[in-house]
């Protein structure tokens, strides 16, 4: 997709810095969350056996539940752990055809999962290993590896500690 330039490029700077300036607040001015965080991310999957194949026996999340979807008959859902109490759902729904992957509006860009150094540097030799392609680490990011599941969904591989943003403590 093409990228902003020149005169455009700088709006849509200065439009970010106004943003940033009129809604972040410093830590202490913060108030707490309404919400525990993310119990579940669920997504949709085209088969289910693939999916199970990709999280579990390839990237190492445990599955943890496998039922039928309670409002769509014959439709599976199923749960990953990733860790920190927080699961990764899935949806296939039998009959639906289903388009390839297109990054627009409404749909996920990617899921940012947080790694150890060592954790990175295990998952970046398996990639090698099993031929995957992936991006990073470049673009000036030498903290992620991008990945795509089966389903095209992005998944990254962030060097980085929960709560942080490019070394920077964003919240606790």
């Amino acid at each position: 997709m093409p990228q902003p330039e020149g005169a455009e490029l700088e709006a849509v700077r200065a439009r970010r810095e106004e943003l940033k300036a009129k809604y972040v607040r410093p830590r202490a001015e913060r108030p707490a969350p309404p919400t525990g965080g993310i119990h579940h991310l669920a997504l949709i999957c085209r088969d289910v056996e693939e999916t199970i194949r990709f999280y579990q026996e390839f990237l190492g999340f445990p599955l943890v539940e496998l039922v039928e979807n309670r409002d769509y008959a014959g439709s599976s859902h199923f749960f990953f752990d990733l860790g920190n109490r927080t699961l990764l759902g899935f949806f296939d729904f039998p009959g639906h055809e289903h388009p390839e992957f297109t990054e627009t509006l409404g749909n996920v860009q990617h899921i940012a999962l947080s790694v150890t150094p060592e954790r990175f540097d295990e998952i970046r030799a398996k990639l090698d290993g099993a031929g995957v392609d992936y991006l990073g680490p470049d673009r000036g990011v030498h903290n992620s590896l991008y990945i795509r599941d089966p389903n095209g969904t992005g998944i990254e591989f962030y060097r980085e500690r929960q709560g942080w943003f490019e070394d920077v403590h964003l919240v606790d």
